[in-house]
């Protein structure tokens, strides 16, 4: 183990020449970087030697727990054949093995895979492929999108045209494809005496009349199932998901489900999609595939879309690559992270997992400072209310830095506190994230303990 003069040492030396994501570098003068050595299970360590629960997964990407052996052996055992090939013109046993089972997965809706390597270009190629496919069927004008209000789905050029968020828009919005917003289904807009499901039905019939008077140029809709994530963990229950799945076959529309967070289990079902009852024209898969692992992101589709670009014509075929496309390594950590689900039965033990959760956050529920707890399986939200908030532009950092030194990592989206951890936790650890938290948040809001 390293020193607190190696912390001091690699933060200086990060500042010095790595520029992070998503960050106003300036900050770090105030909030300092966490010099991570390793990891051990659930739990971060930093070169000083302070544990961390992850409580957030690293960015939502670790399902198993940092240096999980099936995983780590299941790399090593490929490394030694081989490490990486293009996959143009080539194919190896892991990419074919992954795609075979996760049309299984969809039940063979879903039968052709196409991959990426991170969750932004997985949005890309959807995007691309339902403009390209209603190019080919001779329908070029619908070539426009349709995402939700304070949606995300990435920050590349397409992506981030789909993505509502305001700090994105004011930046870049002059380089980006104007698109059809509509209303969220966030059940958080309830108005008194008003129930979560006449949110849903207020959204639909926005949605149900922005396609009647648009559905001509409408290439698709785009939506994260049951859980905007990047947007204050906004839920939203299954119902609207059939409702809108309806619209878009009537109007003769794509559905593209983002399920880069949601998916691999996250809601309680592998897909989230499931709980709807419906499958998408194309489902989006990153962060959790490949266990947290290694770059990895898959666009998959139907059987029918993929014929419409099957022809002589170079013209007709799917115009997009990348030099990792379907990395072995990545695609082996992604079976070895199926096995695990299958092998340990990890949606079973999610069930209890997220009731465990729920127990643990048993105050939240009659805290006056919180509203609007909620959760979808294995992710759990609250809102700290605006006025228990002494000073709310740095909330969300002070936040952060209280939750480190209660040896837990969480990252609050704006007054939004979740958590979305690794499937392994222990009770013990369960109640220590629960216990972290709560104390990190009387410490943020200066509320006596």
């Amino acid at each position: 183990m390293n020193s607190p003069t190696h912390q001091v040492d690699w933060v200086a030396r990060s500042l010095a020449s790595v520029w992070h994501p998503c960050t106003q570098m300036k900050h770090h003068e105030a909030y300092p970087l966490v010099a991570i050595h390793h990891g051990e299970g659930p739990w971060l360590i930093d070169v000083a030697g302070n544990r961390f629960l992850d409580c957030i997964s690293s960015w939502w990407t670790n399902l198993f727990g940092h240096a999980n052996p099936k995983i780590n052996q299941a790399i090593i055992e490929q490394l030694k054949t081989i490490e990486h090939v293009m996959l143009a013109g080539f194919t190896h046993q892991p990419v074919i093995e992954l795609s075979e089972r996760l049309a299984q997965l969809t039940q063979g809706h879903l039968g052709h895979a196409f991959y990426a390597s991170d969750g932004a270009s997985a949005v890309e190629i959807a995007l691309k492929m339902s403009h390209h496919f209603w190019r080919i069927q001779g329908k070029s004008e619908k070539k426009k999108f349709i995402c939700l209000r304070n949606s995300y789905h990435g920050e590349t050029m397409g992506a981030l045209a789909v993505t509502d968020v305001a700090l994105f828009k004011q930046a870049y919005g002059s380089l980006l494809q104007d698109v059809y917003v509509v209303m969220s289904p966030d059940a958080r807009q309830a108005h008194r005496e008003e129930s979560s499901e006449t949110v849903s039905q207020r959204a639909i019939k926005d949605l149900a009349l922005c396609l009647q008077q648009n559905h001509g140029e409408i290439a698709a809709l785009i939506i994260e199932p049951l859980v905007q994530c990047a947007g204050q963990m906004a839920m939203h229950s299954a119902a609207y998901i059939k409702e809108a799945a309806a619209l878009c076959k009537q109007y003769d529309v794509h559905l593209i489900a983002d399920e880069i967070a949601v998916g691999c289990g996250r809601t309680g079902s592998f897909f989230a999609c499931e709980q709807a009852g419906i499958w998408p024209d194309f489902l989006t898969l990153s962060k959790g595939i490949s266990a947290g692992y290694l770059p990895l992101s898959i666009c998959l589709t139907r059987d029918s879309i993929y014929a419409a670009f099957y022809g002589d014509d170079v013209n007709q075929a799917f115009l997009h690559s990348h030099s990792y496309t379907g990395n072995p390594l990545a695609c082996k950590a992604a079976l070895a992270g199926l096995d695990i689900f299958k092998d340990e039965q990890i949606l079973l033990k999610n069930v209890v997992s997220a009731q465990k959760i729920q127990e643990a956050f048993a105050w939240t529920y009659c805290d006056e400072r919180i509203e609007h707890v909620r959760q979808q399986g294995m992710i759990f939200a609250f809102d700290v209310k605006k006025q228990s908030l002494t000073k709310p532009d740095t909330f969300s950092k002070e936040m952060f830095q209280k939750g480190i030194q209660e040896g837990v990592l969480i990252r609050p989206i704006g007054q939004t506190i979740y958590v979305m951890p690794p499937y392994i936790l222990s009770d013990a650890e369960i109640e220590w994230m629960s216990a972290g938290i709560f104390q990190a948040l009387n410490k943020t809001l200066n509320t006596p303990l």
